[in-house]
């Protein structure tokens, strides 16, 4: 038996969740907390698990603690409908929980971009702190791009989860959408403005950053079209930041 909690958060994800419950189907147990999915989320879902929960979206931060308080096991581990665990990371995993003193662990993501896997431009290693006991640690809120807290300091896990992220430029571009929505959002409760600097300047160091200083251009085209999309997404947010004070 994997001995974590796993908790995922769903909706609308019949393409991607099966994938994701099969690499931890040996879990000591899942929960999803599913926002009323359409399609056949929930079906899959109750074949790997009994509990399934639904609740109305409140948000990445809300609706991941949310399940997390689910959780009856000491360890819980966050997954995402379009990941994968390894049999490699579960065994490191396994290993490392065993009467540690810590209180938590970094992982590395082997991210994918239609299709391929990439290796520069800032998507690898990607350390997300996705598993830690449950007691100490809890997600801090955030609008978008939300991320766990734990007490002490975190250890950190070399296999890596596999994250299918963006299968289609469009795939990008409609969540995209919703993403610099909710990071505008952030922004104006942070510093509560955008200006001329930041809808020119930052999204262009966002290119120079992605492309040349992490060297996404050895990712070839898809490299280039991340560092390029990845500037719009700057663009954007600043954009709607300033369109909310105009």
């Amino acid at each position: 038996m994997f001995p974590v909690s796993v908790v995922i958060i769903t909706k609308n994800e019949e393409l991607n969740i099966e994938d994701a419950l099969k690499s931890v189907a040996d879990a000591q147990e899942i929960i999803v907390v599913d926002s009323f999915s359409t399609d056949r989320t929930v079906d899959i879902c109750k074949k790997y698990t009994d509990k399934v929960h639904q609740h109305e979206w409140q948000g990445f931060a809300r609706q991941k603690q949310m399940a997390v308080d689910y959780a009856d096991g000491p360890w819980v581990l966050i997954l995402d409908a379009d990941e994968r665990v390894t049999p490699e990371l579960k065994a490191e995993i396994v290993r490392n929980i065993s009467g540690t003193d810590l209180n938590g662990f970094w992982i590395p993501r082997e991210n994918y971009f239609i299709g391929r896997r990439i290796r520069h431009g800032g998507w690898w290693p990607d350390h997300t702190l996705r598993l830690f006991k449950k007691d100490k640690g809890r997600l801090e809120h955030r609008e978008v791009h939300e991320k766990v807290v734990v007490e002490g300091t975190p250890g950190y896990m070399k296999n890596p989860l596999r994250h299918f992220t963006y299968t289609s430029v469009s795939d990008f571009v409609q969540r995209m959408e919703r993403y610099s929505t909710l990071a505008a959002k952030e922004i104006r409760k942070n510093t509560g403005r955008a200006g001329l600097f930041s809808l020119t300047i930052k999204p262009l160091v966002t290119f120079i950053k992605m492309y040349f200083l992490r060297l996404g251009l050895l990712d070839g085209t898809r490299g280039f079209m991340l560092a390029v999309l990845y500037s719009f997404y700057t663009f954007l947010k600043y954009a709607k930041t300033w369109e909310k004070k105009a």
